[in-house]
């Protein structure tokens, strides 16, 4: 395939793995990567800066194609050095930084010098406007359906993907519910240029995650998410368990802050989970897709998969529409 992101990122198909929080590690982002699509480290799953360059070099070791790293720029409860983090990434020798959270402006000049393209996630199109102006290179469109943070404005992506399409000059990647070729093949029509996935690329053989956690997911419906943070207003979409489910009760309770539910969604915590397959141990971060996920393949069969799909729907469509 060749868009404009084929082009940006010097991979054989328009897919990136998203950043993932304590997902994101060498073994799953080669493992994409060799498959075609392009692998993302998460700069902040590792402890320090020098941790996240010894990351890197491992990745290298496991994959000689194109990689990026994920640099999400979140208030945090605990200082994070993101200027030391924005160096390694810059003087590592990568070709793609995905950012995430506020504005990466402070370090787009040094990205550049570096020859770092930079792809932003945005969850709004005034957003991915900002970003264009700062000088990114394109932008994730991240719809109502993403995992993770999906904003406050609960616009899907069959709105917001041809919203921002229509607005941008820079290439746009769908985000949020890319679970199929299908949901590649719609991506496409409505004007992006790739997509990015997070929780179909959880639930491969290569997520260096607990069988438990992954079995759990896959086994989920597209009702079996839900939105917490809701009344804090920093809106976040994850599976449905019972940690989730005590942080709904008690988010909703009057005068509730963060900290009646700090212990609840502490992210060592969801670390824990992850690692020891206990479900309902910690958050764990899904999207509305899973309602599509029925198996966990290799990222190369799941891959080649997604775009042979993809390449059906286009032609059932071109053949439906045909005079």
């Amino acid at each position: 395939m060749k868009t404009r992101i084929t082009e940006l990122t010097g991979t054989r198909y328009p897919i990136i793995q998203g950043g993932m929080q304590w997902v994101g590690r060498a073994e799953l982002a080669s493992a994409v990567s060799n498959a075609g699509g392009l692998g993302i480290l998460t700069a902040l799953t590792q402890p320090t800066p020098e941790a996240l360059a010894a990351e890197i070099e491992r990745c290298r070791t496991m994959t000689d194609k194109q990689f990026g790293v994920n640099l999400t720029i979140l208030p945090t409860a605990q200082p994070v050095p993101y200027e030391a983090y924005a160096e390694v990434i810059a003087g590592s020798g990568v070709g793609v930084v995905e950012t995430a959270g506020r504005s990466p402006a402070e370090f787009i000049a040094r990205f550049k010098q570096a020859g770092v393209k930079i792809v932003h996630k945005c969850t709004a199109v005034r957003h991915a406007l900002s970003a264009q102006r700062a000088g990114v290179d394109a932008v994730s469109i991240d719809g109502f359906e993403a995992a993770g943070h999906p904003g406050e404005d609960d616009i899907p992506g069959m709105v917001l993907i041809p919203a921002a399409a229509r607005a941008l000059d820079i290439p746009i990647l769908a985000a949020g519910g890319m679970a199929t070729g299908r949901s590649m093949a719609a991506a496409l029509a409505l004007g992006a240029e790739g997509v990015t996935m997070g929780t179909r690329f959880m639930l491969t053989k290569e997520a260096p995650i607990h069988e438990a956690i992954k079995q759990a997911v896959v086994q989920g419906s597209e009702r079996d998410t839900t939105l917490i943070f809701r009344q804090l207003r920093n809106t976040a979409r994850v599976f449905r368990n019972a940690v989730a489910e005590e942080v709904n009760v008690k988010e909703r309770e009057p005068g509730a802050t963060f900290e009646n539910i700090k212990a609840l969604v502490a992210g060592a915590r969801g670390r824990a989970a992850l690692e020891s397959g206990e479900v309902d141990g910690g958050l764990v971060w899904a999207g509305l897709g899973i309602g599509l996920m029925d198996d966990i393949p290799t990222c190369a069969e799941l891959i080649e998969r997604i775009v042979g799909e993809c390449r059906d729907a286009l032609a059932r469509a071109t053949a439906l529409t045909a005079e």
